[in-house]
C-alpha cells in the first residue's frame, strides 16, 4: 500500500544494494519480470523493445535477450547510440546479442507487442524531439503496448504528462507504486499496473519511512470500526447533519442516510423550523431536532453524546452557516465540511483555519472538489505545473490545520502531519449530483464510531468508491446509501471481520 516518491524509489534501491543486491541483479530482475508480462501479452508474433538509454532501457535489453532465448521473435530499438551507454544499462544491453536498430518511427513494423522501456519515472522535463516522434508512432501503432516501471512521458512523481506520453496497455513496475501511476492523467496511460517482485525486502523502507500510500483496506484496516455482539446503538455514536432552508433540505437527507449506513448508531438532522415538516416527512430512522439559529445548535450539540457533525451539503452560504461550524468547533465536535460550509469562508478562510488550530488534537475534515480547493487555498500553488495534486492537498492540510480530502477520480487525503492517500477506485458515474453529499455523510458516520479524521476521510472515499462500483451505470446519489450494505459485506469478508 506504501507510493514511493521518484527519490524514495532510488533510496530503495540504494538500501538494497547496501543490503548486499548489486544494482544489475536488480535490473536482471526487472528485466525478466517484464519479460513473463510480456509473454502473456503476445503468445506469439514479434515483440518490439523500444529502449532508452538510462536504466529502463537497461530493464528493455534484460527483456528482450530472456524473451529471445526462449526462442521469440524480438527487435529492438535504441533511443541512443550504444556506444554510449554506461553503467548497467550497458551491461544489460551486452546481453542482446541481436541487432540493434537507429531511433526511427519507420522501424516500428507491425509488431504484435512493443515494449516501452524509453523512460522511467524519473522523467522530469517535456519529451520531445526523437523520442516525441518515437511515442507518437507508437501510440498510433494501434499495437498493445507494455510499459516498464511508468509510461514512458508520465511523471512518476506528480501523474503530470510530459509533453506525450505512451498509451499502454499494460505496466509493470518495481517494488511498490509511484504517485504517477495513481494520479491522473498519468494513471489513465497505465493500464493494468502489475507490481513485481524484484527481491527488495520491505525494510528498506525503514530508511525513509513514507508517507504516501494507496487508499485500499490495508491501510486501515486495523482502525475499522466493526459492530460488537454486546455493542448498542449508543455505543456507535450520533451524528447530526445540518439543514438548509424549505427548499434546500435534499442534500442534508442524503449524507444523513449515508452516515446511518456507514454505521452511526444515531443521526439527527439539524433543521431550520420551515423545513422541519419537508425533513420530518421524509425521514424515518434519522431523527429530526428544530435548529433554527447557531444558538439552538449549539445548545443541540450541549448533549455530548451527539458526538460528530456534518455542515455543508445544502446549507445555504453566509453568516449562518459560518456561525454553525463555530458552534460545532466550540463543542470540539469531530466535524465534517463540505460545499456550502467552505464557501462560506472564501473571503476569510484563515478564520475557520485559526479555529481548526485552537484544539488541541482537531478532528476535521475538509471535503473541497477542485473549484471550492482553488477558492479557499488561493495562496496554494494550485496553478504551478509541477505542482501535483497530491503535493497540493498536503500543502492545504498543513495550512488549515484539518484533514483535507481533494475530490476527483483520483481523490487525495491529506493530513497536517504529512501523511496522505491517493484513491484509486472511483468509477465515472460517481459525478452526479448529491454524490459528494453522500461522502460527507459516510465520513461523519465513521466519525461518529470514533474513526479518527484522517482514516475516517480514507475509509469513506474507498466506501463511497466501492459502492459507485457496486450499483454501476446509471447511478444517481439516492442509490448510494442503499448499495453500503453490499460494500460493507464485501469489506468484512475481505478483512476479516465475521458477520
Amino acid at each position: 500500500m506504501e507510493v514511493l516518491t521518484v527519490s524514495e524509489m532510488a533510496a530503495a534501491d540504494q538500501a538494497a544494494i547496501a543490503g548486499g543486491i548489486s544494482g544489475f541483479s536488480l535490473m536482471r530482475r526487472a528485466g525478466q519480470a517484464v519479460a513473463l508480462v510480456a509473454e502473456a501479452m503476445a503468445e506469439r508474433g514479434r515483440i518490439l523493445v523500444v529502449a532508452g538509454r538510462g536504466n529502463n532501457g537497461g530493464d528493455g535489453f534484460i527483456a528482450a535477450a530472456e524473451l529471445a532465448a526462449k526462442g521469440r521473435d524480438v527487435s529492438v530499438i535504441l533511443l541512443c547510440d550504444p556506444a554510449t551507454l554506461k553503467g548497467d544499462a550497458a551491461l544489460a544491453a551486452a546481453e542482446w546479442k541481436g541487432p540493434v536498430l537507429p531511433c526511427d518511427p519507420a522501424a516500428l513494423g507491425q509488431p504484435n507487442l512493443i515494449v516501452d522501456a524509453l523512460f522511467g519515472a524519473g522523467l522530469d522535463r517535456p519529451v520531445k524531439g526523437d523520442p516525441y516522434a518515437m511515442i507518437e508512432a507508437m501510440n498510433a501503432s494501434g499495437v498493445p503496448i507494455l510499459s516498464v516501471d511508468l509510461p514512458s512521458g508520465v511523471s512518476g512523481d506528480t501523474g503530470e504528462v510530459m509533453g506525450i506520453a505512451v498509451e499502454a496497455a499494460a505496466t509493470v513496475t518495481f517494488f511498490r507504486r509511484k504517485p504517477g501511476h495513481l494520479l491522473l492523467p498519468g494513471r489513465a496511460h497505465c493500464g493494468e499496473i502489475d507490481v513485481a517482485d524484484i527481491g527488495i525486502e520491505a525494510d528498506v523502507l525503514d530508511v525513509n519511512a513514507p508517507k504516501t500510500f494507496e487508499n485500499v483496506p490495508d491501510l486501515w484496516a486495523d482502525i475499522f470500526p466493526s459492530p460488537q455482539a454486546d455493542g448498542h446503538k449508543y455505543a456507535r455514536g450520533h451524528a447530526v447533519v445540518v439543514s438548509g432552508d424549505l427548499i434546500s433540505t435534499g442534500a442534508a437527507r442524503l449524507s444523513a442516510r449515508a452516515a446511518l449506513r456507514a454505521g452511526a448508531g444515531l443521526v439527527t438532522v439539524a433543521s431550520p423550523r420551515d423545513a422541519l415538516a419537508v425533513n420530518a416527512a421524509a425521514l424515518t430512522a434519522v431523527m429530526v431536532r428544530e435548529a433554527e439559529t447557531p444558538r439552538q445548535f449549539a445548545e443541540l450539540l450541549s448533549d455530548k453524546r451527539l458526538n460528530a457533525c456534518v455542515i455543508g451539503p445544502a446549507t445555504g452560504v453566509g453568516e449562518r452557516t459560518r456561525d454553525m461550524v463555530r458552534a460545532a468547533l466550540s463543542a470540539r465536535r469531530s466535524l465534517v465540511l463540505d460545499a456550502d460550509a467552505l464557501t462560506s469562508f472564501v473571503d476569510d478562510p484563515e478564520a475557520l483555519f485559526a479555529e481548526i488550530k485552537k484544539q488541541d488534537n482537531p478532528q476535521v475534515v475538509l471535503t473541497p472538489h477542485a473549484g471550492e480547493f482553488g477558492r479557499l487555498f488561493s495562496g496554494l500553488p494550485s496553478d504551478y505545473p509541477h505542482a501535483s495534486k497530491l503535493e497540493r492537498a498536503r500543502l492545504a492540510a498543513v495550512q488549515s490545520g484539518a484533514v483535507v480530502l481533494l475530490k476527483g477520480a483520483d481523490t487525495v487525503v491529506a493530513a497536517p502531519d504529512g501523511r496522505a492517500a491517493i484513491t484509486a477506485n472511483a468509477p465515472p458515474w460517481l459525478a452526479t449530483a448529491g454524490s459528494g453529499d453522500v461522502l460527507a455523510g459516510i465520513i461523519g458516520g465513521l466519525q461518529a464510531q470514533g474513526v479518527p479524521a484522517f482514516e475516517a476521510a480514507c475509509i469513506g472515499a474507498w466506501m463511497h468508491g466501492e459502492a459507485g462500483q457496486e450499483f454501476g451505470p446509471g447511478l444517481i446519489a439516492e442509490d448510494l446509501p442503499d448499495v453500503l450494505p453490499a460494500v460493507l459485506r464485501n469489506l468484512y469478508d475481505e478483512i476479516g471481520i465475521a458477520y
